[in-house]
């Protein structure tokens, strides 16, 4: 009895170690996603710019609207399973709402562009964008609002630590990558994460440090993101613009459920770009889109 004991112990540990060594193996896999199987095609109202990155990727973004001196120049990062072309369309809105010029860089591995997407590659994908909004379409630090879906909101967070923003724009964000591993279906895995993690993404310390305002909109009946991270990431943030809960909508369809509400919310938050910061002692308002 005792030895068959010992024997179902053993088999469950090297399982669990099993799977413990496959999550380390394919943390990126199951972090970044590229769509497969899609097909090209040229996209009206927007042109495509290719820059590189500081190891030598070659990649690309499109730009929607005229990137002129009194304009908000919006990074806008996509998420885990998306593309930048198809947010072509929100980025069209978004310049007929504001007149802000709108840059959509596709990391590697995406649409095309070779390599594997991972963590670092992130990183020195956004910094390139940044530098080729500033360097290309003569972006000031005073026009420069990021913005990022999902995936993106801890990409642009990132990229707003190295160089801050006069505003981060967050849609359905996650809190930490730490946080997320929760809801994969390996037990225990977070008491020993930072040891097996090569993803660090911290959306909640980044906010905390940043001297920015940080808008959050976040759907309550997102079953990808929880919206109490969405909560959480705002209630972090240094400096607080507004807070946007969206009733009835999920992980993706936060600007179409929102409708108005939405688009409300992200012109004052690209806006505020083009005023002074407000304190850190500043109230929020916190909304609901009915």
């Amino acid at each position: 009895m005792l030895h068959a004991l010992l024997v179902v112990v053993l088999t469950v540990g090297l399982v669990y170690v099993g799977l413990v060594a496959l999550l380390w193996r394919f943390q990126e896999h199951v972090v970044f996603q590229p769509p497969s199987g899609i097909s090209q095609h040229s996209e009206i109202g927007a042109r495509r710019v290719q820059y590189r990155s500081a190891d030598g990727v070659e990649l690309f973004a499109y730009v929607v609207g005229d990137c002129h001196a009194n304009a908000a120049v919006v990074l806008a990062f996509h998420g885990n399973a998306d593309l930048a072309r198809w947010f072509i369309p929100w980025a069209t809105q978004l310049n007929r709402e504001t007149s802000a010029c709108v840059m959509i860089p596709e990391l590697r591995g995406y649409d095309g562009v070779i390599g594997t997407p991972t963590y670092a590659g992130s990183s020195l994908d956004a910094r390139a964008a940044l530098a080729f909004a500033k360097d290309s379409l003569n972006a000031s630090s005073r026009q420069l609002v990021y913005f990022g879906h999902s995936l993106g909101s801890a990409i642009a967070s990132e990229l707003a630590v190295f160089e801050a923003p006069v505003a981060l724009v967050l849609q359905s964000p996650f809190s930490s990558a730490r946080d997320m591993s929760r809801r994969l279906a390996v037990p225990g895995v977070t008491a020993f994460f930072r040891f097996i993690s090569r993803v660090h993404f911290d959306t909640l310390a980044c906010v905390r440090s940043l001297d920015a305002p940080v808008y959050v909109a976040h759907g309550d009946f997102d079953g990808v993101v929880p919206v109490a991270m969405g909560r959480e990431v705002f209630s972090a943030a240094g400096v607080k613009g507004e807070l946007l809960i969206v009733a009835g909508a999920n992980h993706n369809n936060v600007e179409e459920t929102g409708g108005r509400a939405y688009w409300s919310w992200l012109t004052k938050a690209v806006r505020a770009g083009q005023t002074p910061a407000v304190s850190r002692d500043a109230r929020s308002e916190t909304r609901s889109a009915l």
